[in-house]
């Protein structure tokens, strides 16, 4: 009986595993345009952000968390060009995001602090 429940666990778990593994990833295609340009990237001092697209809806929500999702950032109704001071970041990997006036998020990305 051991014998069987051992298999059976090994079983569900190489089933288990081998479903993790067929995830389907989201498509990248060529087309897709960025909305936000920034730089440099890895920053020291500051980074900047760009705004690619001319869109008449300005009421953009822009956020910016740490790694460990803790909200460092924010700053609503964005500017074509916004520059970040990262005197107060610590070194470390940051998640940015735009949302729009619903708050659905419309672009996000990553940026790296090294200090």
């Amino acid at each position: 009986m051991k014998n069987f429940t051992l298999l059976l666990l090994i079983g569900l778990g190489t089933t288990l595993a081998a479903q993790g593994q067929n995830r389907v990833q989201p498509a990248f295609t060529e087309n897709t345009v960025k909305m936000i340009k920034f730089y440099p990237n890895p920053a020291t001092s500051i980074i900047n952000f760009e705004l690619q697209k001319d869109n008449p809806d300005k009421n953009y929500l822009f956020q910016i968390y740490n790694f460990i999702g803790k909200k460092v950032y924010e700053s609503p109704n964005i500017t074509p060009r916004t520059t970040v001071n990262l005197n107060d970041f610590i070194r470390g990997v940051y998640i940015f995001q735009i949302r729009d006036k619903n708050g659905k998020v419309v672009d996000s990305g990553r940026f790296q602090v090294a200090k």
